[in-house]
């Protein structure tokens, strides 16, 4: 079974984040990511760094994860 903690570590060894955090009920999930790797991207290419972070995982045990992408700078503004 897919668990909101296996989702973060599995992006945690994927990418490198200041800030992760995963919630979900076991078929839906959101994610706050914060990671200076997304600096210059577009929402899409922030996306597509987390589904490669997650791989294999993504075509199918995820079906639903949604996600909040953030630089540090952004995230320091938006948790304010």
């Amino acid at each position: 079974m897919v668990t909101p903690e296996s989702i973060q570590v599995s992006i945690a060894q994927g990418m490198e984040t200041s800030h992760l955090s995963v919630t979900g009920d076991g078929q839906h999930f959101e994610a706050i990511v914060v990671s200076a790797a997304f600096a210059g991207k577009s929402r899409i290419q922030r996306h597509q760094i987390v589904f490669q972070a997650l791989g294999e995982r993504m075509r199918g045990e995820i079906h639903a994860l949604s996600m909040k992408t953030y630089t540090p700078e952004e995230w320091a503004q938006a948790s304010n």
